[in-house]
């Protein structure tokens, strides 16, 4: 039998949850109106 990928399981936790937070982060800065340049 094949042993669970639990290091896949943990990267894709860590992308949702990247990727909630950078929503997160947009939405907040679309509410503030001030885009900083330069910033990933």
């Amino acid at each position: 039998m094949a042993k669970p990928n639990y290091s896949y399981e943990k990267r894709q936790k860590e992308i949702a949850k990247k990727k909630k937070q950078e929503e997160k982060r947009k939405k907040k800065q679309g509410t503030t109106g001030e885009a900083p340049t330069g910033q990933k």
